[in-house]
Formats: C-alpha cells, structure tokens, sequence
C-alpha cells in the first residue's frame, strides 16, 4: 500500500513539474508579445523592448522558469503585470468559490448516484430506462446551457434565486448556500446522470456473482448483501468513474462561473487571459493542475484502501 501511495506521489510532482514546465514555455517564450500585451498595440518597438527588460522576460527561458518555480514552491506566484497584485493572493480570494461548486456537486452526485444505480440495478424496468435516458441527455447538453436554462427559468421568468453574484461563506452561510443552489443544479443534472449509469453497471455485475447467490441461499437478508457486501465490491469501480467525473466537474465549473458572475478561478483566468496578464494566467493554470492532481491522488488513496491486495503490499 505503501508503496503504491509513493509511486502515485511521485507521478503527481513529476506531472506537476512537467506541466509548470510547458505552460511557462507558452506563457513566457515569446517576452515581445507578452511585453506588449501590457503596454498594447500602440506602443512603440522602444517602449516594447524597454518594458521587456523592465520584466526580466529577455533572460534566458530557462533561467527565468528556474526563478519562477523557486519561488512558486515557497507560495510566490509572482505579481499581474496589470494591478500589480500578488497573484497568491488573487487565486486566495477565489479559491474557496471554485472548491465550494466543485465540493458541494461531487458530494451530492455521490449521494445520489449511488442511491439511484442501486435501484435501477436492483428493479430495473422503467426506473433503470429512465435512468439511461437521463445519463445520455445530460452527457448531450453541456452545463452551461443548462445553466443559461436555469437563470431564465428561476431567476427572470419566476424571481426566486439571484441570477449572478457570490456571497462568501463567513458574511452570510444562508446567503452562500442560495447563491450557489443553481450553479450546484446546473453542474449535478450531468454529473448524476453520468455516476449513477456507471454505478448502475457496477452494482449490477456484483449482483450477477457467485457470492451473491450464495448469501441469498443461506437467508441473509437482502439489505446485508446489498450494503455490506454488493456496494464494497462495487465502490471499486465506481469510485474510479466518480474519480473521472470530477476531473469533468472541474472544468465544467469553470464555465459555470462566467454563467452566474461567480468571483472564482474560471472568471479570473477568462478575465486575466482577455487582458493579457500572463502571471494571473500562470497562476490558475498551476491551480487546476494541483486541483487535478490532488483528486487522482485522493482516487488512488481510497481506491488502495478498498483492494485488499494492495493494502498487503
């Protein structure tokens, strides 16, 4: 188990390393454009090269990226090329709104889509068709269309929920909540659909073994085998889906923030790449890669938990 959980670190830090390598290559290889990209189009090729200079951008690549990530590790992102603020304390601000979307949609699409796959695999019929219907119209619709849907519906048409706009969690913890109940919708109506199909094939291939039969056969009640034998061997597989669908969430989520104004990271890389504030850019990038990476690493960590053979190794 160990052993596993080291080897799973030691690809995240190299993937990490690698992918801070190309995305500084993209953001930082060309400092005349970058330059002028701050000062804009009008600026002459003097002020251009003056303000590369002023940058650092006309060291070498590799010397500035070796400067970067020297500093990155210490928690130093660098400053926007535009307000000059810190862009760790940028991301610090926004953080929190993109992991309470995604924090809040993974937990209920787990609730769900567990309940639901266990009962379409259990009763079939109309409940499991309905089932498959819905996973493939929420695979077909992207959430932002869902989420443009939702704001006409219950927030123009019938006033109920804010359109747009974000209150943090410490000012007013009922006001947090309504302001996130359509962003949440918008996410769960394609993530639940998706986790329950898949949890549905893996409780209903548990259901079809031998053990099963066997347990049955010796009168242990139905609600014994199906949560204390199916759904652990099930967890397997559907958390590796549930792990899949997550790394999807993220990047749904950040289009949902433009939908509904949220201040999170998705708005601030749209907002940073539009104005060409590479450091800002920089930063979000390297967040939703760590974002990314942490949530593979956590789907190893439980999915060698739950394999006993790995826990013996």
């Amino acid at each position: 188990m160990v052993v596993n959980l080291l080897k799973s670190l030691a690809r995240a830090v190299g993937v990490m390393l690698i992918v801070s390598a190309a995305t500084f290559a993209l953001m930082f290889g060309n400092g005349t454009g970058v330059a002028r990209s701050v000062l804009g189009l009008n600026a002459s090729a003097e002020q251009v090269q003056a303000e590369v200079v002023r940058l650092g951008l006309d060291r070498p690549l590799v010397t500035q990226f070796v400067d970067w990530i020297s500093h990155a590790v210490r928690g130093d992102l660098g400053a926007s090329y535009l307000t000059g603020q810190r862009v760790s304390d940028a991301l610090s601000t926004r953080v929190p709104v993109t992991l309470s979307l995604i924090v809040i949609t993974l937990i209920l699409t787990a609730i769900i889509s567990v309940l639901l796959g266990v009962i379409a695999a259990l009763h079939g019929g109309w409940v499991d068709r309905v089932l498959q219907f819905v996973s493939v119209l929420g695979a077909a619709v992207p959430p932002f269309i869902v989420a443009i849907g939702l704001v006409f519906a219950f927030a123009i048409a019938i006033p109920y929920y804010p359109a747009t706009g974000y209150i943090r969690l410490t000012d007013d913890p009922q006001g947090w909540a309504w302001s996130l109940v359509l962003p949440v919708i918008a996410l769960l109506l394609g993530t639940v659909a998706n986790a329950a199909a898949q949890f549905r094939g893996a409780v209903a291939d548990a259901l079809s073994q031998d053990y099963v039969r066997t347990l049955r056969a010796r009168g242990v009640p139905e609600a014994a085998v199906v949560f204390r034998h199916v759904l652990r061997n099930a967890s397997g597989p559907g958390l590796v889906s549930l792990g899949l669908i997550t790394l999807g969430l993220i990047g749904g989520t950040l289009f949902i923030e433009d939908v509904f104004a949220l201040p999170g990271i998705g708005q601030l890389a749209n907002l940073s790449a539009q104005s060409g504030d590479v450091p800002m850019v920089m930063g979000t990038v390297i967040v939703v890669a760590l974002i990314v990476l942490i949530v593979n690493f956590l789907t190893d960590l439980a999915g060698t938990i739950l394999n006993p053979k790995a826990r013996t190794r």
